[in-house]
């Protein structure tokens, strides 16, 4: 007879690095800096090692996976409160912001469906101060009306 109960995945070196990496840049990033991070401390690992344990991590909930358009992944750790991105379109930059007027939405399509709302992602995408500033000071430059 055959168990229903998958067998639980055991937990090795590498993959308490890849988790401590995660935890250590606070933010998010993708496979490929998450494994030149890795690779400093573990010249052993492999880019797969890293992208099997991010899928690993994803499924049992331990991380995030964020779509950020063209194929193009983030991850951060599932933790806190919360939480929505802004995506600067130049420079790529991921800001987290909250708002309780999506915790309102949330809440009246519960109410109003009778669903329940497990999870909620939104992402803006725009221009950073920092990029703002830049392309204005390049119009500046330029002689370009802004």
């Amino acid at each position: 007879m055959k168990s229903n109960f998958k067998k639980r995945p055991r937990w090795t070196a590498q993959r308490e690095l890849i988790l401590e990496v995660l935890r250590e840049a606070g933010g998010h990033m993708d496979a490929d800096e998450l494994f030149r991070r890795a690779k400093e401390r573990d010249p052993r690992i492999s880019l797969s090692t890293v992208y099997r344990t991010l899928k690993l991590f994803r499924d049992l909930g331990l991380v995030k996976e964020l779509h950020f358009g063209e194929g193009y992944h983030r991850y951060e750790l599932a933790r806190g409160a919360e939480h929505y991105h802004f995506l600067c379109r130049s420079c790529g930059r991921v800001l987290e912001f909250r708002s309780p007027l999506i915790q309102k939405l949330k809440e009246e399509v519960q109410k109003r469906y009778g669903v329940m709302v497990e999870g909620v992602e939104v992402r803006l995408e725009g221009y950073c101060e920092a990029c703002i500033l830049k392309l204005d000071s390049e119009e500046v430059r330029d002689g370009s009306d802004p």
